[in-house]
């Protein structure tokens, strides 16, 4: 006789992951739209906004008393560039289709991951991978997503200046980057090791 472990979610379970479900596909759709507008908009090279970080830039703001201009450091501003080189609006566009499959991806894996669950089948290899491919999706989308945007900003200073001004800014935050990766390994050690279970348990009566 073989016995099957299967986990039977409670109604309070199926509504959340429901609800899950629903909101994970709002963002995907979101996520498609959002960028899809941001490709039409800088698609046809005019006039550009392009996001850019700055290496503590000193800038000037009318921030004093009566309108007075103060110096401050510029972290963050948008650059608005008459027409972009090919290689960075290329990045530029790249990076928006990048952006919305990572985030559809991990969206569809968790949703299927959530479909499984909510019929009693937690660790199995197919849930494995689903977390698996989140977490490297994640990774890589949360890696290149930056770097492309900060070789459309190149380009973008490279064009307002004429070359003049070097502001070669990587804005990936590692810590953040790196803590990602361990969630990321730990799922899939977490399922990887669910789904030995459950394997070693089967036939047992």
């Amino acid at each position: 006789m073989v016995m099957t472990v299967t986990y039977r979610p409670s109604r309070s379970d199926v509504a959340g992951m429901w609800a899950f479900i629903v909101a994970g596909a709002v963002i995907a759709v979101w996520a498609i739209v959002a960028s899809v507008l941001r490709i039409i908009h800088v698609a046809p090279n005019r006039d550009v906004r392009v996001p850019a970080v700055f290496a503590g830039t000193a800038a000037e703001a009318p921030i004093g008393a009566g309108g007075a201009t103060v110096e401050v450091a510029l972290d963050r501003a948008d650059l608005i560039v008459p027409a972009l080189p090919g290689a960075s609006l290329a990045a530029l566009i790249i990076q928006q289709v990048l952006a919305a499959a990572t985030i559809v991806i991990v969206v569809l894996c968790l949703i299927l991951l959530c479909w499984a669950v909510m019929r009693g089948r937690v660790f199995g290899r197919r849930n494995t991978v689903l977390v698996t491919v989140a977490g490297v999706t994640g990774l890589i989308g949360f890696a290149a997503v930056p770097f492309l945007g900060n070789m459309a900003a190149n380009g973008a200073f490279a064009r307002v200046s004429e070359g003049d001004f070097n502001n070669v800014v990587m804005s990936v935050d590692p810590l953040p980057f790196l803590f990602l990766a361990f969630v990321s390994a730990m799922a899939g050690v977490v399922f990887a090791l669910g789904d030995r279970l459950r394997r070693d348990t089967e036939g047992l009566v």
